[in-house]
C-alpha cells in the first residue's frame, strides 16, 4: 500500500474500471492506487472462470492495482487469494514473470440489491460470523513462503457504515483483523447514493482505528470530486488516503496534482461548487482535445479487447465523459451511441474532430 499520505485511490467500479479505463486514467492524472472490476470468487472457481478473468486483467505497467474480490464460500477466497499471491492468476491471464497485483481488497458495500439478496457485499455487515470466515481465509490464503521467506500480500476492505443506519459497531469489528486497509464509503447500506456523505463519522472511525489497529490505513469515499476536495478532507479528519469514484466521470484529470494557481483557489468548504468540480487542466480542453482524448479510449478498447470480450456499449456510458461542454456534443453524443462497431466510433470521432 503506498507510503504517501494521503494517498489518492481510483475506486473499484463495475464495468467501468477495466485495464482500458485504468491506462486512460493513468495517462492524464494517475492516482497512487487502482483497484479492478467487482470479480466474485465463486464464479472464478467454477467453470465461469474464463469469462470472469477479463475483469481482473491488466498490463505490466499497471504496478499499483488491487485486486477487488466478492463472494460467498471462504474456501473460493482462500483459493483466490493465493492464486493471486503467488502470481499463479497473474501467469494465467499472460503477464510476465515479476508483474502481480500488490493486493487484495474485499468488497463489502456494494448494495446491488442481487448481491444482497445473495447474502453477499454489503448483506455481510448482519452476517459479521460469515465476514470473519472470508477475512481469515483471505488472509490464510494471501500469506505464501517462498524458500524461508512467509510474506503476507496486503489485504483490505471496502465497505459502508451500516446496513439500514449507521452502526460503528461493525467498524470496530472489521479493525480487529489487522487489515492493511479499510475503506469507508461513508453511507448505510439503505442510503444507496441518495444521501450526502456522512463524513462527520469519520472523527469516530479514526479515533477506532487508532485504538484498535494503529497499522491500519483509514481512506474514505463517498462524493469526493477531485483531489483538492480530497486533500481537505484528510487534513480536517486525519486520513491516510482517499477514494474517488464518480468524479471522475466529470473530470478525467480529478486526480491531478494542484499547481500554485489551483492551490490558491482553494475553498475553505469541504463541497466544492459545481463550477469548481472540473479542474483547470480539463477546462483547457475543447472539443476538438475531448474528441482525440475519446478517440484514444475507443482505440485502446478495440485492441485490448479484439476477441469481443466486451460489448461495444459499454464504451456508451465514458461517452459523457468526453463528449461534453462544447457546441453539438449531445448530437455527436447520440451518433456515437448509436454505432455498432469501433471501427464506426473512430470513423465518426475523425471526422467530428476535422
Amino acid at each position: 500500500m503506498p507510503e504517501s499520505r494521503p494517498f489518492f485511490v481510483l475506486a473499484p467500479m463495475d464495468d467501468v474500471t477495466d485495464t482500458v479505463f485504468r491506462q486512460m486514467v493513468a495517462s492524464t492524472a494517475p492516482p497512487d492506487l487502482f483497484f479492478t472490476e467487482f470479480t466474485n470468487v465463486d464464479g472464478l472457481q467454477s467453470a465461469g472462470r474464463p469469462k470472469l478473468l477479463r475483469k481482473l486483467r491488466f498490463v505490466p505497467e499497471e504496478t499499483a492495482l488491487v485486486a477487488h474480490i466478492w463472494g460467498l464460500k471462504p474456501e473460493n477466497f482462500y483459493k483466490t487469494a493465493r492464486e493471486i499471491a503467488d502470481g499463479t492468476l497473474a501467469r494465467e491471464l499472460g503477464l510476465p514473470a515479476g508483474c502481480n497485483f500488490v493486493g487484495i481488497d474485499l468488497n463489502m458495500g456494494c448494495p446491488a440489491k442481487s448481491e444482497v439478496k445473495a447474502g453477499a457485499c454489503s448483506a455481510l455487515i448482519n452476517d459479521r460470523p460469515l465476514a470473519a470466515e472470508i477475512i481469515k481465509a483471505t488472509q490464510e490464503g494471501a500469506r505464501v513462503r517462498r524458500g524461508r521467506t512467509l510474506t503476507q500480500l496486503p489485504v483490505s476492505v471496502k465497505t459502508r457504515l451500516g446496513f439500514s443506519e449507521v452502526d460503528m459497531s461493525w467498524p470496530e469489528f472489521l479493525l480487529g483483523f489487522e487489515l492493511a486497509m479499510l475503506t469507508m464509503h461513508c453511507r448505510t447500506r439503505k442510503d444507496m447514493s441518495k444521501v450526502p456523505a456522512r463524513w462527520e463519522y469519520l472523527t469516530e472511525l479514526v479515533q477506532l482505528r487508532d485504538k484498535i489497529a494503529p497499522g491500519t490505513k483509514i481512506v474514505a469515499n463517498g462524493d469526493i470530486e477531485n483531489r483538492r476536495q480530497g486533500l481537505e478532507l484528510a487534513e480536517q479528519y486525519n486520513l491516510d488516503g482517499i477514494m474517488i469514484g464518480r468524479g471522475i466521470f466529470h473530470d478525467p484529470f480529478a486526480f491531478l496534482e494542484d499547481g500554485p494557481i489551483a492551490r490558491s483557489a482553494r475553498r475553505s468548504s469541504l463541497r466544492a461548487r459545481d463550477e469548481d468540480i472540473q479542474s483547470i487542466e480539463w477546462g483547457k480542453y475543447g472539443k476538438k482535445e475531448r474528441i482525440e482524448l475519446y478517440r484514444k479510449h475507443v482505440e485502446l478498447f478495440a485492441g485490448t479487447w479484439r476477441a469481443g470480450e466486451r460489448n461495444i456499449k459499454t464504451l456508451n456510458k465514458f461517452c459523457k465523459v468526453y463528449i461534453s461542454d462544447f457546441d453539438g456534443a449531445k448530437e455527436l453524443r447520440e451518433q456515437l451511441m448509436a454505432a455498432m462497431s469501433t471501427a464506426e466510433l473512430i470513423k465518426i470521432l475523425t471526422a467530428a474532430a476535422a
